[in-house]
């Protein structure tokens, strides 16, 4: 900035110090053209520097920045960055719903008894066509374990605001119409997949784990009321029907029989068994909304601490008589 300013040193030094703020050669040529310069008064002068460099700035530019944040909003008025936001939350939401912790264990579980059907006794029989069996066969899997999941979550909004308010319904962040929508999604699309590639047994087989998952939480059946009727109800579907569906399943795919094999038979029972205490035990956090809403659980009526023994009692067991067949029946696995 270049102002010739004789009669006072003064001048220069204030001039030097905006110029050193404002290092822009548009906010040079708006000073000149618009700051008139009094010679004589020396206190009128220091007066037009006394703002700020951004209250100097040329109302076009302000209205360019308002311009283009205006820009990055869609024609409604909406934000995208709002819209992204909220299809996360809502995917998250959906997530969330199918209850992962559950999903994980029934897929290793599925996937360990195919590659063991598969790989380890049948591996001459193994071709690329069986990929897209095996994914269809996972993906009916995710599609019943989120309907069990959902419609529980749906029957039991009043009492998971006790025990579990972080869910998503009752979080508010999925509605209850959208809710049904998903299991009802989850229903027909996991019979579909398994009618079009398993079979009409494996369909009525899917049907029963079906309606298992339903009872245990719908009324009239509702056996979540009943201790026994709960362990029932989730040892038979995560169980006993996991296992021998998955390894018929895998069978069938490679054009075998079904045959209960010695180490089938005690991968079944040894899960079946650890079934049996997550049946329990999940309850243990539980007691304050079942106890209010008048369900009927192990901790309930024997208290959290003898049922916590017994559960921790019944896998010790499960362990060590586990390794002690294995080494008698199976050596070879040492």
């Amino acid at each position: 900035m270049e102002l010739s300013l004789s009669h006072s040193s003064n001048y220069l030094m204030r001039i030097s110090r905006v110029n050193a703020k404002c290092k822009t050669t548009s906010f040079s040529q708006y000073l000149r053209a618009n700051i008139p310069i009094n010679r004589q008064t020396n206190n009128r002068f220091s007066d037009y520097f006394s703002f700020k460099c951004s209250d100097a700035l040329p109302s076009f530019r302000r209205n360019s920045i308002w311009a283009s944040s205006q820009s990055q909003k869609g024609a409604d008025g909406s934000d995208p960055k709002l819209i992204i936001n909220k299809q996360s939350k809502f995917i998250d939401a959906c997530w969330n719903f199918m209850r992962p912790y559950s999903l994980y264990g029934n897929v290793a579980v599925s996937v360990s008894l195919v590659t063991r059907s598969w790989i380890i006794e049948n591996p001459d029989l193994i071709t690329w066509s069986l990929l897209l069996k095996a994914c269809s066969g996972l993906l009916a899997l995710i599609f019943l374990n989120g309907y069990i999941s959902g419609i529980n979550q749906i029957y039991d909004i009043d009492i998971d605001k006790i025990n579990k308010p972080y869910l998503p319904i009752v979080a508010g962040e999925l509605s209850v119409e959208s809710a049904w929508l998903l299991v009802i999604f989850y229903a027909v699309t996991g019979l579909f997949t398994v009618g079009l590639n398993g079979g009409l047994f494996l369909t009525c087989l899917y049907s029963l784990a079906l309606f298992l998952g339903t009872a245990y939480s719908v009324p009239p059946f509702r056996l979540k009321r009943f201790a026994f009727g709960a362990m029932f109800t989730i040892v038979s579907a995560r169980g006993f029907l996991l296992h021998y569906g998955v390894s018929y399943t895998a069978r069938a795919a490679l054009g075998l029989t079904f045959q209960w094999t010695a180490p089938l038979v005690f991968i079944t029972i040894k899960a079946s068994v650890f079934v049996l205490v997550m049946s329990f035990v999940k309850d243990l956090s539980d007691v304050e909304g079942d106890r209010k809403h008048q369900i009927s659980t192990l901790p309930i009526k024997f208290g959290v601490r003898n049922i916590a023994f017994l559960g921790s009692s019944i896998l010790l067991v499960k362990y060590i008589v586990g390794v002690l067949l294995a080494s008698i029946y199976m050596p070879q696995v040492w």
